[in-house]
Protein backbone atom coordinates (compact mmCIF):
# COMPACT_ATOMS: atom_id res chain seq x y z
CA UNK A 1 0.00 0.00 0.00
CA UNK A 2 2.45 2.45 1.15
CA UNK A 3 4.61 1.32 -2.10
CA UNK A 4 1.78 2.37 -4.60
CA UNK A 5 1.15 5.87 -2.67
CA UNK A 6 4.74 6.49 -3.13
CA UNK A 7 4.74 5.95 -6.87
CA UNK A 8 0.93 7.64 -7.06
CA UNK A 9 3.35 10.59 -5.21
CA UNK A 10 6.42 10.14 -7.60
CA UNK A 11 4.19 10.24 -10.59
CA UNK A 12 2.29 13.51 -9.56
CA UNK A 13 5.58 14.87 -9.33
CA UNK A 14 6.88 13.83 -12.53
CA UNK A 15 4.08 15.54 -14.50
CA UNK A 16 4.09 18.49 -12.20
CA UNK A 17 7.72 19.53 -12.38
CA UNK A 18 8.57 18.56 -16.51
CA UNK A 19 6.33 21.18 -18.46
CA UNK A 20 4.03 20.36 -20.58
CA UNK A 21 1.67 17.41 -21.33
CA UNK A 22 3.86 13.83 -21.07
CA UNK A 23 3.86 10.58 -23.30
CA UNK A 24 1.59 8.82 -21.15
CA UNK A 25 1.25 6.02 -24.28
CA UNK A 26 5.17 5.74 -24.32
CA UNK A 27 5.56 5.63 -20.66
CA UNK A 28 3.15 2.38 -20.68
CA UNK A 29 4.83 0.73 -23.68
CA UNK A 30 8.50 1.44 -21.70
CA UNK A 31 6.94 0.29 -18.50
CA UNK A 32 5.27 -2.97 -20.54
CA UNK A 33 8.47 -3.48 -21.87
CA UNK A 34 10.59 -3.69 -18.80
CA UNK A 35 7.82 -5.80 -17.03
CA UNK A 36 8.09 -8.58 -19.90
CA UNK A 37 12.14 -8.87 -19.78
CA UNK A 38 12.19 -8.38 -15.72
CA UNK A 39 9.18 -11.02 -15.76
CA UNK A 40 10.76 -13.59 -18.16
CA UNK A 41 14.41 -12.92 -16.46
CA UNK A 42 12.98 -13.59 -12.92
CA UNK A 43 10.70 -16.62 -13.93
CA UNK A 44 13.97 -18.50 -15.58
CA UNK A 45 15.63 -17.61 -12.31
CA UNK A 46 13.01 -19.34 -10.17
CA UNK A 47 12.87 -21.72 -12.47
CA UNK A 48 16.33 -22.94 -13.09
CA UNK A 49 18.32 -21.68 -10.16
CA UNK A 50 15.25 -21.40 -6.80
CA UNK A 51 12.57 -23.67 -7.85
CA UNK A 52 11.06 -23.67 -4.22
CA UNK A 53 11.80 -19.94 -3.45
CA UNK A 54 9.20 -18.50 -1.80
CA UNK A 55 8.17 -15.36 -2.63
CA UNK A 56 9.16 -15.95 -6.96
CA UNK A 57 6.26 -18.22 -7.14
CA UNK A 58 6.75 -21.72 -9.53
CA UNK A 59 9.17 -20.54 -12.47
CA UNK A 60 7.36 -19.01 -15.75
CA UNK A 61 4.04 -18.42 -12.72
CA UNK A 62 6.18 -15.89 -10.84
CA UNK A 63 7.22 -14.46 -13.85
CA UNK A 64 3.94 -13.74 -14.94
CA UNK A 65 2.92 -12.12 -11.33
CA UNK A 66 6.04 -10.09 -11.84
CA UNK A 67 5.13 -8.88 -14.98
CA UNK A 68 1.87 -8.32 -14.03
CA UNK A 69 2.56 -6.23 -10.98
CA UNK A 70 5.37 -3.88 -12.99
CA UNK A 71 2.23 -2.85 -15.13
CA UNK A 72 -0.06 -2.28 -12.11
CA UNK A 73 2.79 -0.01 -11.16
CA UNK A 74 3.65 1.68 -14.28
CA UNK A 75 -0.20 2.23 -14.78
CA UNK A 76 -0.39 4.23 -11.44
CA UNK A 77 2.39 6.10 -12.39
CA UNK A 78 0.98 6.83 -15.27
CA UNK A 79 -2.56 8.13 -13.02
CA UNK A 80 0.01 10.22 -11.10
CA UNK A 81 1.96 11.97 -14.27
CA UNK A 82 -1.84 12.37 -15.16
CA UNK A 83 -3.02 14.07 -12.05
CA UNK A 84 0.62 16.18 -11.87
CA UNK A 85 -0.17 17.23 -15.86
CA UNK A 86 -3.50 18.67 -14.23
CA UNK A 87 -2.45 20.51 -11.78
CA UNK A 88 0.78 21.87 -13.62
CA UNK A 89 -2.27 23.53 -15.63
CA UNK A 90 -4.40 24.55 -12.62
CA UNK A 91 -1.99 26.10 -11.07
CA UNK A 92 -0.16 27.75 -14.51
CA UNK A 93 -3.49 29.54 -15.20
Amino acid sequence: MWFELLILVIGIAYGFLYPGKEDKWGLLKTGAIIGIVLGILFGLIALFFAPGAIGLGVGMVGGIYIFINIVMLVIIFIVGVFIGDFLEGALKK
